[in-house]
């Protein structure tokens, strides 16, 4: 893309502070139904369900948490068991050894630092075996404590797409965000922008057409 038409592009749709309300309150209205895909009924559920995510779909591991949580209810079961047997009952999620690995290490951990409960802060959670920042970002946002606005694939193509971020850095382009987007919407931001890069701005044929934003993208084709 030229950088002439880049440049006309951004004085069309004006400057991303002036854009962000809009293109929250659109795309809010567009996708209603914008929520975490995981299921999960207790913060220890959740915990485990966005773990698990890393590397597979939301579906497939709502396929396999929906037996694993009639098993394994309390910190304590996910140590009761050989981590073999763990294992097994992870596998269909990928890379369960590292997994099984990490979810025995959090089990542990919330039992002997957390009285079994999960934290609700983010530095507490990034402290758990296998809880990288995206991760903590998850939980504690679902929690109702967000403290960061969570970053994967579809947040990064549509923050860079309409132009909220030049960074290709996760943690850069969070720090990008969260100074542009009101704290009260963190938790909600990414789920809107994942759910609109599933239905419409797709990875490789954005259907620009369709888009409620599209006046407020410099990278609309219409």
């Amino acid at each position: 893309m030229a950088r002439s038409y880049l440049q006309e592009a951004r004085r069309r749709v004006g400057p991303k502070r002036a854009r962000i309300g809009p293109i929250i309150e659109r795309l809010a209205a567009a996708h209603p139904d914008a929520t975490i895909a995981l299921r999960s009924q207790s913060d220890l559920e959740l915990l485990v369900a966005v773990m698990l995510s890393a590397q597979t779909t939301d579906v497939n591991v709502n396929r396999v948490t929906e037996k694993l949580f009639q098993k394994y209810r309390r910190p304590e079961d996910y140590l009761a068991v050989p981590p073999e047997e763990l294992e097994r009952d992870i596998f269909a999620t990928g890379f369960f050894r590292q997994k099984a690995k990490s979810l025995r290490g959090t089990m542990k951990m919330l039992l002997e630092e957390f009285d079994g409960q999960v934290p609700r802060r983010l530095e507490e959670l990034i402290r758990l075996p296998g809880v990288a920042r995206k991760t903590a970002n998850v939980v504690a946002a679902e929690l109702g404590n967000p403290q960061g606005i969570v970053v994967d694939t579809h947040v990064r193509r549509l923050s860079q797409r309409l132009r909220l971020t030049r960074q290709e850095d996760p943690v850069k382009i969070e720090r990008d965000l969260v100074r542009l987007v009101p704290r009260e919407d963190w938790g909600r931001f990414p789920h809107l922008l994942i759910w609109h890069g599933r239905r419409v701005c797709v990875a490789r044929m954005p259907r620009c057409e369709d888009c409620v934003v599209n006046d407020l993208c410099p990278s609309s084709r219409v």
